[in-house]
């Protein structure tokens, strides 16, 4: 029996039929892959995910990124655009429109999607940061965020789903709102989401990147984090990776896209933020799945494609 077409395609899903009792064949899905990925601030789809973006695209998928914020309480590295900032002109998030829209571009996608239209919510900034007249993300009535959000995914019907872990990756207000509210959007959306994941640092990868960097990467003034760096997950605790090297390069021009929040070093290998910690471009992204059923794994036991498990071939 083969899955009949849903009402967004008119070509079949496609999955298994049975030939003859006890046969059983595997039908390669003709449908269009569908990701979508939600985070809280402009660049944080870049830092995150830009590799596993610009991978996707390139395999033909329809990958959306719905972003939460502005972004109006980002610290800004160039001091070309220092009064931009919320104590001079108060213009970053417009600002930053621009920027996310060039990033999402150089990864291959048309521009943004933001929750509930651009500045609906205010970014939160770190705890202790004023509202400054507006409803800060943190402070937004969830039902009505979760709402917006399940009306994207039932819009969309995406086969894959990411977000942040529940720490939100370091912690920051907007990103654990954010993981809350895409977590409530999946288990609320009608079209029921085949795989969840959690887009996460792996821990050593981090490490090893950090250490492969040699004086020539970075600026001088630019700090760097000890040898023996403990920072993400265990490769235990990862399920899924996401390696694309020949796509580091359009990451990395997105990460130059959002020029006001971070600085690409000189051979383009590493970057930092206005804290100026050095961070290394990785081209590796890693992932936990937390709802659905993984696909084949190779012998760390990581997927090495979201979409692995759903018919789609590679």
């Amino acid at each position: 029996m083969i899955a009949q077409a849903n009402s967004r395609s008119r070509r079949f899903t496609g999955r298994i039929y049975a030939t003859n009792p006890g046969s059983v064949t595997f039908v390669a899905s003709q449908e269009t892959p569908r990701l979508l990925f939600v985070h809280a601030h402009p660049d944080d789809e870049t830092m995150n995910n830009g590799v596993t973006i610009a991978r996707y695209v390139r395999r033909g998928a329809e990958v959306t990124v719905v972003t939460c914020t502005l972004g109006e309480e980002g610290e800004i590295i160039d001091d070309r655009w220092l009064r931009l900032a919320v104590d001079e002109a108060d213009q970053l998030g417009g600002y930053r429109i621009a920027e996310l829209t060039t990033a999402l571009q150089k990864l291959g996608l048309p521009g943004p999607r933001f929750l509930g239209g651009a500045g609906r919510w205010r970014d939160s900034g770190m705890p202790g940061t004023p509202a400054r007249g507006r409803t800060k993300f943190v402070d937004a009535d969830f039902d009505e965020a979760v709402g917006l959000l399940t009306a994207v995914i039932d819009e969309l019907r995406p086969h894959v789903v990411a977000t942040y872990d529940p720490d939100g990756g370091y912690g920051h207000p907007d990103h654990i709102q954010t993981h809350r509210i895409t977590t409530a959007a999946v288990a609320a959306a009608t079209w029921k989401v085949p795989k969840f994941y959690w887009g996460v640092i792996g821990a050593s990868a981090f490490r090893d990147g950090v250490n492969a960097l040699g004086d020539e990467d970075v600026l001088e003034d630019w700090i760097r984090p000890p040898a023996d760096v403990e920072f993400g997950f265990s490769d235990e605790k990862i399920t899924a990776v996401v390696e694309a090297p020949e796509h580091v390069a359009a990451k990395v021009d997105a990460i130059a896209a959002h020029a006001t929040q971070m600085l690409v070093g000189p051979t383009r290998r590493a970057f930092t933020l206005s804290n100026k910690l050095v961070l290394p471009v990785l081209a590796a992204e890693h992932y936990v799945l937390v709802e659905g059923t993984a696909g084949p794994t190779d012998e760390r036991g990581w997927e090495t494609d979201l979409l692995a498990g759903l018919g789609f071939g590679q």
